[in-house]
């Protein structure tokens, strides 16, 4: 039997495990392996200097994650923007119409936007205008009718607050009133001073007729003068024709062209045609064609003289001049022809 161990000694050596040896450090052309947890690799990062960012390279991010740029100087001109942005912005705002506080005016139902009529000239037209006060105390307002023959049944009224007042009123279209569009508006005012409209399109009804008159013709030193009258029911514009004849045949003559005009009915407009190239002696025809688009044509014409009264005057005191040379002429000639009788001498005072 082995000997048994003594109690006393010391006990038997086991062998010891020694801990890993670390990795080596990576190089600049081998990868970096995974991260561990190992103090001493840790030590040796936090030894480790980063290189410094350039200006090509960006900036690392930072603890947060948000990758930071460098910043760059702002220049003077950039803060002045800054500061004018908001004074800039509220001019170039626009601008509110200003409309009268606590009340408004307009059609009744529908949502229209101004008072649309058509009729014939004598017509009576219909409508309802409301007034509504969303203050909180009364108003007062009067009605009229701005370039429209509006009759209202009510021309002054007293609204109560929060309260709608209609108001029926009627349009005439004048007797003599030409086929076309017109315009109008019915106005409130209230005792402020504040007023609110609402704009009236009236169209009148009837036959298009289109006429025009040629009047006051004349023949001026060096133009052409004439009027032109709209005697129909639509807009014309007018073309022109010029011709003139003379002793000896034709010393003018212009193709039809459109005049610079837009005659609405019943307007006259004076006009003239310049004619520099008169002629200097002769007796010529003058003859105006002025047409529009419907059929509309009228001709006039007049007669006038030229005559150089310069020239004339001129060779009249020369005949005047020649006829009195001549005069004199003969009686010194005849003078001269008659004898004297003998002996006689002439009588006057003696010096």
């Amino acid at each position: 039997m082995p000997p048994a161990a003594s109690v006393l000694g010391p006990p038997p050596r086991t062998a010891r495990t020694l801990p890993p040896t670390p990795p080596p450090l990576p190089t600049a052309g081998t990868p970096r392996p995974p991260h561990t947890l190992h103090i001493a690799g840790a030590l040796r990062t936090m030894r480790t200097r980063r290189p410094l960012p350039t200006a090509t390279t960006p900036r690392p991010p930072n603890t947060l994650g948000i990758p930071c740029t460098p910043r760059t100087p702002r220049s003077p001109f950039a803060f002045v923007v800054l500061l004018l942005a908001p004074l800039i912005l509220w001019t170039d705002a626009p601008r509110a119409v200003a409309q009268p506080v606590g009340w408004s005016l307009a059609p009744l139902g529908g949502g229209r936007p101004a008072f649309y009529a058509e009729g014939t000239p004598g017509t009576v037209l219909r409508d309802t205008v409301a007034v509504t006060n969303t203050g909180r105390s009364p108003v007062t307002v009067r009605l009229r009718g701005s370039g429209v023959p509006a009759v209202f049944a009510r021309t002054g009224l007293r609204v109560p607050a929060r309260t709608r007042a209609e108001v029926p009123f009627t349009v005439t279209v004048p007797g003599d009133a030409v086929p076309g569009d017109r315009t109008g508006a019915i106005v409130a005012r209230d005792a402020h001073g504040r007023t609110a409209t609402v704009p009236v399109r009236l169209r009148v009804g009837g036959p298009a007729l289109a006429a025009l008159t040629v009047e006051h013709l004349a023949v001026h030193a060096g133009r052409i003068t004439y009027e032109l009258v709209n005697r129909g029911t639509t807009v014309l514009v007018p073309r022109l024709a010029v011709r003139a004849d003379g002793v000896f045949g034709g010393v003018l003559d212009r193709a039809p062209r459109p005049l610079p005009v837009r005659l609405p009915p019943g307007a006259r407009r004076t006009l003239s045609e310049p004619w520099p190239d008169r002629p200097v002696l002769d007796e010529v025809r003058v003859r105006l064609t002025v047409t529009a688009a419907g059929g509309a044509r009228e001709t006039a014409d007049t007669s006038a003289a030229f005559v150089p009264w310069d020239a004339v005057t001129g060779g009249s005191a020369a005949v005047a001049a020649g006829t009195a040379v001549l005069l004199r002429w003969r009686r010194g000639h005849r003078a001269r022809s008659v004898p004297r009788p003998a002996g006689a001498e002439p009588r006057g005072a003696v010096a």
